[in-house]
């Protein structure tokens, strides 16, 4: 990354993965567990009902994808921009 311009390109794609990731994570965790359980609440999942199984599990594996999936669009950027390891 030599000059201004690619950096900035690099930071703004870095940001945009961070806003989307956090989108997801917003409503897996606050919309799906807490906004959206009573809406949740006929369809049930391991003997709970789906906004609860969110509110517990779900969020929990949702955010592991997110951290693996983060991992890789960040090694794709940073191939793309020149910053690999």
């Amino acid at each position: 990354m030599a000059d201004k311009s690619s950096a900035n390109a690099y930071w703004a794609a870095n940001v945009r993965i961070i806003l989307i990731s956090l989108a997801v994570w917003f409503v897996c965790s606050y919309g799906l567990g807490i906004l959206l359980r009573p809406a949740l609440k006929g369809i049930m999942v391991g003997g709970a009902d789906l906004g609860f199984w969110f509110a517990q599990n779900g969020s929990i594996y949702v955010f592991i994808v997110l951290i693996f999936v983060y991992a890789r669009m960040m090694g794709k950027i940073d191939k793309e921009h020149g910053v690999e390891e």
